[in-house]
């Protein structure tokens, strides 16, 4: 019998109650067709109800790709499991799935990546759940927030403290999917799935190994169908044996806003010269900075932000190649790409499975990660996923909490107040009106980060901005350099809202980041 079907009779598959888990990162493999047809079937028969949705990295983005806000009306999804969701602009409408979850309509939680993919492989080997450390002494620790996003979630605790082998840890139950919706290239008729045109596999392979080991069904999206026996087994990355039912749609978007880049999926690779360079301002000041922090031969993990603009520093100081980037969607090596298409990278040496990668970095197996921050408290602590006054404009963690639970070295960036007027004039940094919303707090909204266990795991910690540079050190958070032009009273230690230590040694910022050359950058 054919696995073929339309989007709509697969849709028709998913029953009321259904626990359903999407393989997506943004508009990145999004499965769209699938859940744009199971909305639109909510809409005809008010079916199928009270889903569970779980997304371990946000399926859809604001910017032309729904995903889950396809599924968000009311009474479809009772309950979701993500390690992000969909964000955008504060002056935009908040998604709809945001909707639902500021009303109490949907119990969400919000679990570090890396943590839902190790509960789906927990359900898809019918173990009990997850033991970790990952989370600790953060919103995913019960003594905080427990992931829990609205008082829904609260009244329905994901996480607990346990005590094992005379230590104590965070347990996540196993996940047991219904249904799996994942998204490849093309499938054969056998549904033997390949990614030749995508950015990434992510977690398609453990999805669909839950879903099916646990009964249920698994739905793969695709751009074509070929032939059976016509794939090579090699280029197979889930096989037939776990894929139930085949959806074609051709037009699918390779990433948020982008049909098809082949540099993306490794088809061709692009040469260096035709990738653009930050401007120079004092975001590139930062990133400039943070490139300083790096050393030759190291695997650096990227994040969202002025950190994303670090590997354009490298290129133009002619050190590409001299780290290897590792994001966690699975691309390693290459140039991490900006803007719509972060998460992707161009000139990619390898594609990992996100699982695998998450792997990598809860055991803190790299070097340094490179991140941003929202805020940063007297503690050191750093919240990076809830903006409480405009909660859409943060996606929540995602692999946040996996990456930072373990590095040896983080370098978070960002500016050092929200709202300044800056500019550069004749190599000193010129505030022309301070900015009103401090960054550097008593207390974070939310703690993304600890400090304190920061601390303790012996964890080197670093703060870049545009006028300072900050680091944790046991004594508590301290100024260690200060951008030219800066007074450190008026400009630093007046702007922040909880005292700041300075450094015995303080230095001023190396005078060469703010020149509009070339800095002869060494790693």
């Amino acid at each position: 019998m054919s696995k073929i079907r339309t989007a709509r009779e697969a849709a028709g598959l998913v029953r009321d109650g259904a626990t359903v888990a999407v393989n997506s990162s943004s508009g990145l493999l999004c499965p769209d067709h699938v859940l744009k047809a199971l909305g639109e079937r909510f809409e005809d028969e008010g079916a199928p109800r009270n889903l569970t949705t779980i997304h371990p990295i946000a399926a859809g983005d604001m910017f032309g790709t729904p995903g889950v806000d396809h599924i968000a009306h009311p009474g479809m999804i009772t309950r979701i499991i993500g390690g992000s969701y969909p964000s955008g602009p504060s002056n935009a409408e908040p998604p709809k799935i945001w909707q639902r979850i500021l009303a109490e309509e949907v119990a969400a939680y919000n679990v570090p990546s890396g943590i839902v993919f190790d509960m789906l492989r927990e359900g898809a080997a019918q173990r009990p759940g997850v033991l970790t450390k990952v989370g600790m002494e953060t919103f995913a620790d019960p003594e905080l927030e427990g992931c829990a996003m609205n008082d829904s979630a609260r009244a329905a605790p994901i996480v607990r403290r346990v005590e094992f082998d005379g230590d104590t840890w965070l347990h996540f139950p196993a996940l047991r999917p219904d249904v799996a919706l994942i998204r490849a290239t093309t499938a054969d008729e056998n549904g033997n799935l390949t990614f030749e045109d995508e950015g990434a596999t992510l977690g398609a392979m453990e999805m669909a190994l839950a879903a099916h080991n646990c009964g249920g069904i698994v739905i793969a999206q695709v751009r074509r169908v070929a032939a059976q026996g016509t794939l090579k087994p090699h280029d197979v990355k889930v096989p037939g044996i776990l894929v139930d039912v085949i959806v074609e749609a051709p037009d699918q978007l390779q990433t948020t806003a982008t049909p098809h880049d082949p540099a993306i999926s490794g088809e061709v690779f692009r040469p260096l010269s035709s990738f653009s360079l930050a401007a120079f301002n004092p975001g590139k000041i930062m990133a400039r900075r943070v490139a300083q922090e790096l050393r030759q031969g190291w695997a650096v993990n990227i994040g969202f932000g002025i950190s994303a603009n670090v590997p354009r520093i490298l290129i133009e100081e002619g050190q590409h190649g001299a780290v290897t980037w590792v994001i966690e969607q699975g691309p390693v090596g290459g140039v991490p790409l900006l803007d719509f298409k972060f998460g992707c990278a161009s000139n990619a040496e390898a594609f990992v499975a996100s699982p695998h990668q998450f792997s990598y970095f809860q055991a803190g197996g790299f070097d340094c990660s490179l991140l941003s921050f929202l805020e940063i408290d007297a503690e050191g602590s750093v919240n990076v996923s809830r903006l409480a006054a405009t909660p859409h404009r943060t996606a929540g963690a995602g692999g946040f909490v996996d990456i930072t639970a373990r590095a040896k070295k983080i370098v978070f960036s960002g500016n050092f107040n929200a709202g300044a007027k800056m500019r550069i004039e004749d190599g000193r940094l010129v505030i022309d009106r301070e900015g009103k919303v401090a960054k550097i707090v008593p207390k974070v909204d939310q703690v993304s980060f600890s400090g304190p266990r920061a601390i303790a795991q012996g964890q080197e910690i670093t703060y870049v901005t545009e006028r300072c540079v900050l680091r944790l050190l046991p004594e508590g958070l301290t100024v260690t350099e200060i951008a030219p032009g800066i007074d450190l009273q008026r400009d630093v230690l007046d702007q922040a809202a909880t005292p700041l230590r300075v450094a015995d040694d303080l230095k001023v910022m190396d005078a060469a980041l703010f020149r509009d050359t070339p800095m002869g950058l060494a790693l």
